[in-house]
């Protein structure tokens, strides 16, 4: 069943690549922006670039407000700030939170916040009428934005509510990516730390997706 995604941030490259492949798969995707008339923009690209008319464009507010999942993927130093401005709307929803805690300069190196994890903590400040999902740290956001590229990586999907991971799990399968079940959201700090790690590896190897798979799994 096809749903109302909110992504926001989704005119930066992580939350576009993943709103145009949402709305390519059959969603209603909704870009949130502090800026409304960028969004519209990114909104009319993707639209173009899709041949269909799936994809609008918001501030943050009125995006959560008009959807059934809401996706937060702004860097770390707005990820409160951002989760904070639309908590009203967030009150029985499923808030997917990519969130990586990196800090620049040195984003090779794994700076986990105090607690451990980001998303975690989020989850503690929102209360439990929002059910938060981590998911999706792992991925190229470059590879992201190419609808005609094969993603081989696999999504690390944390949550304490296993229905609620089971729908990202979904969306990850629209996306074009296979999500794995790894348990509650305290875990998502081992997915915030490989970010670290990818951005070494693609560095060393020179390589531009790097990413993860799960073995033993059919």
């Amino acid at each position: 069943m096809n749903k109302t995604i909110a992504v926001l941030g989704g005119t930066g490259a992580e939350g576009g690549g993943l709103a145009i492949r949402w709305a390519n798969a059959g969603h209603k995707v909704i870009l949130g922006s502090r800026s409304k008339e960028r969004a519209d923009s990114a909104a009319k690209d993707m639209n173009s670039r899709i041949g269909a008319d799936r994809v609008s464009g918001d501030n943050n507010l009125a995006a959560a407000q008009a959807a059934d999942i809401v996706v937060l993927t702004v860097p770390y130093s707005g990820q409160r700030a951002t989760a904070m401005e639309v908590k009203t709307a967030l009150a029985g929803k499923i808030l997917v939170d990519v969130t990586v805690p990196l800090v620049p300069p040195k984003v090779m190196r794994v700076q986990l916040p105090a607690g451990g994890s980001a998303v975690a903590a989020l989850q503690a400040e929102l209360g439990e009428t929002v059910r938060v999902v981590a998911a999706f740290q792992n991925i190229s956001a470059h590879q992201l934005s190419d609808l005609a590229h094969v993603m081989e990586c696999d999504v690390l999907v944390s949550g304490d509510s296993e229905e609620a991971r089971e729908e990202v799990i979904k969306l990850a399968h629209d996306a074009g990516m296979r999500g794995v079940h790894a348990g509650p959201l305290v875990n998502s700090s081992a997915a915030e730390a490989l970010t670290s790690i990818l951005i070494s590896i693609n560095r060393r190897y020179k390589v531009e997706g790097a990413g993860i798979r799960i073995t033993g799994l059919k």
